[in-house]
């Protein structure tokens, strides 16, 4: 019977955690209404937890659960968030070798791609190809470049605003409410 009350807190500290965690990704890609709703839920929980604890400070495994829970929620909470791969992504490539058939393979699988002419300090001449690429496929993406183009480098940056034009990624677009939800 101990074990209950701090069970029943590590649990909603957990979950009030991960909540948090997923409702800060909505709130910056601007999914207002989607995050206050997770916002309401989390908010609950968390005054549940937080009372249980309050009320009972004498009990030290209470307070070692809530404090566990948030960093197991932090965890999950991120592991969710990756799983969901809401939104987009630029990523940059750097190529100090001619380019032409990593262009057509971003192309095959749907990746538009702007390429940029320049050189370096240490370089003569490099291409800069920059592309905009669902979150939920840069994984697969990135595995291509690490296999097949050792030799280029390059940077990958969130996309917190863009503009409200339905973008397609081969045949595939990036809108409707499994775009929203992170699923399309």
């Amino acid at each position: 019977m101990d074990l209950i009350l701090p069970l029943i807190i590590l649990v909603a500290r957990i979950v009030e955690t991960t909540m948090e965690t997923i409702r800060l990704v909505y709130v910056t890609k601007g999914h207002k209404y989607l995050a206050s709703g997770i916002g309401t839920l989390k908010i609950g929980v968390w005054v549940v937890s937080t009372g249980l604890v309050l009320t009972n400070l004498d009990n030290i495994p209470s307070i070692l659960a809530y404090m566990v829970g948030y960093g197991l929620g932090t965890l999950l909470g991120m592991t969710i968030e990756s799983w969901i791969g809401l939104g987009s992504v630029i990523v940059r490539i750097f190529c100090t070798e001619e380019p032409e058939h990593l262009i057509s393979q971003l192309g095959e699988r749907g990746f538009g791609t702007t390429r940029i002419n320049g050189s370096g300090q240490f370089v003569p001449a490099v291409a800069v190809l920059i592309s905009i690429v669902p979150r939920t496929e840069l994984r697969q993406l990135l595995e291509m470049l690490k296999q097949d183009y050792p030799t280029v480098h390059f940077t990958i940056e969130e996309i917190s605003t863009m503009s409200e034009r339905e973008i397609f990624f081969g045949g595939r677009t990036s809108r409707g409410i499994l775009g929203f939800l992170g699923c399309g």
